[in-house]
């Protein structure tokens, strides 16, 4: 199912065309698609990487930082519930929050319903951070889309957004 370009080639149509050259019976359309998704996706990490980096972090540690901003829970979160929050392993985790926690951004506190265990919260510096790191984060993602109309937006979003339910199976096909 390959789809005829509106626009001027990029490279993955000559990958395609060279596939099709090659190999006339098959049909390269979906690496077309995947190709495309794949390069774009490395573009986006290296330029949210560089926000992140100048502002001392990793990903995964905006990730985390971000979590514990948007919950707004003021007592914090159960390093458990931080880790499904963000997909991690409770060793991943650990050795995150101690990176956040070295930088004075977060903070564990005693959990007052159970003794044996901590409370993750974003300290004052963390909290103050914030709305200044995710400026950024916003803005280096406006400038990417901003090479898509509306409408294009919306359907990249939509499409994306099915592809994702079925990968992590939410939804499948049926369901339509």
């Amino acid at each position: 199912m390959q789809v005829p370009s509106t626009g001027p080639n990029d490279a993955i149509d000559r990958l395609m065309a060279e596939w099709c050259r090659v190999l006339p019976d098959r049909d390269p359309g979906d690496m077309g698609i995947f190709t495309r998704l794949y390069r774009v996706l490395k573009h986006v990490d290296r330029r949210v990487q560089a926000v992140f980096r100048q502002h001392g972090l990793k990903e995964g540690e905006f990730d985390l930082l971000a979590t514990l901003y948007r919950r707004n829970v003021h007592e914090g979160l159960t390093p458990n519930a931080l880790c499904e929050a963000v997909v991690l392993s409770s060793g991943a985790m650990t050795h995150r929050l101690d990176r956040l926690a070295s930088r004075g951004l977060v903070e564990r506190v005693a959990n007052p319903e159970d003794r044996r265990s901590v409370l993750i919260r974003l300290s004052e510096s963390g909290k103050a951070m914030m709305p200044a790191l995710l400026d950024a984060y916003l803005a280096e993602l406006a400038s990417m889309r901003a090479t898509l109309a509306d409408d294009e937006a919306a359907g990249l979003a939509a499409g994306l957004r099915q592809l994702l339910l079925a990968l992590e199976g939410e939804v499948s096909r049926d369901d339509d």
